[in-house]
């Protein structure tokens, strides 16, 4: 029997018709969500957009998360959840113990299946130590969907020589993420190198006048390197997803 979430109409009405599939899990993909109650899980996003839900776990309590979980893993999807504080992810391991925690950028990934991997690469680019989890949630995003990746850390604009000591790595790459927190100048510096596209990320990696990133993010948005696209303050995930949907144009 194909997955349920890639089943049509006809399809779900047999297999509930021969005992396949209970009335329940037929009632919530014809709706196209299961009620959960405290959630909504969206049944039909794969089928929309291509890739399955993604769990946003900031706010969510343990048991919330789980739950959901449990709907997108009965219909074979892979599963991506965000910001898990470390205390939620050791109740998700005890009830998915397949699930792995990365504790630096907060992600749990559950994988049903392999995506198929690409050939062309994503490059991520961090300029200080202190932005890591930032660039891993964007590198560990990218490569949930299927991408290599390659790591170029802490070359920030402080010591240009050690940007340029990679440049061939990131000229490689189709995409390239650049991941800077403080004044943010990374991303223009690395624009007027490569030809690839780049997805700035500011951080909220600063003293005072760095307002919890905001300077980082005015200075990639007023960029003069063209093809510099900016998503929001410590927004790897996003960033890793956008880069994931370029490389695989």
């Amino acid at each position: 029997m194909p997955r349920i979430d890639k089943m049509n109409t006809r399809e779900i009405l047999e297999a509930l018709q021969s005992g396949e599939i209970k009335l329940t899990e037929a009632e919530a993909q014809l709706k196209g969500f299961e009620d959960l109650g405290h959630s909504r899980v969206d049944l039909e996003r794969e089928e929309r957009n291509g890739i399955p839900e993604v769990i946003y776990g900031g706010g969510k309590t343990p048991e919330q998360i789980i739950d959901i979980m449990v709907s997108m893993e009965a219909r074979g999807q892979n599963i991506l959840a965000t910001r898990i504080a470390p205390e939620v992810a050791v109740e998700i391991i005890q009830a998915y113990p397949a699930a792995i925690y990365h504790e630096l950028p907060r992600l749990v990934e559950l994988r049903t299946f392999e995506p198929v991997q690409t050939t062309e690469k994503i490059a991520i680019v961090c300029a200080g130590t202190s932005d890591l989890s930032v660039a891993e949630e964007a590198r560990l995003t990218a490569e949930f969907y299927g991408n290599t990746t390659e790591r170029v850390y802490d070359c920030g604009v402080a010591g240009l020589h050690r940007l340029l000591a990679s440049l061939d790595t990131i000229r490689s790459c189709r995409v390239v993420v650049v991941v800077a927190g403080m004044e943010g100048a990374l991303p223009s510096v690395v624009g007027g190198l490569v030809k690839a596209p780049i997805i700035a990320v500011p951080t909220s990696v600063g003293y005072g006048a760095n307002f919890d990133g905001l300077s980082a993010l005015l200075t990639m948005l007023n960029s003069c390197a063209s093809g510099v696209s900016v998503v929001n303050i410590d927004n790897g995930f996003g960033a890793g997803f956008l880069a994931s949907r370029i490389n695989q144009l």
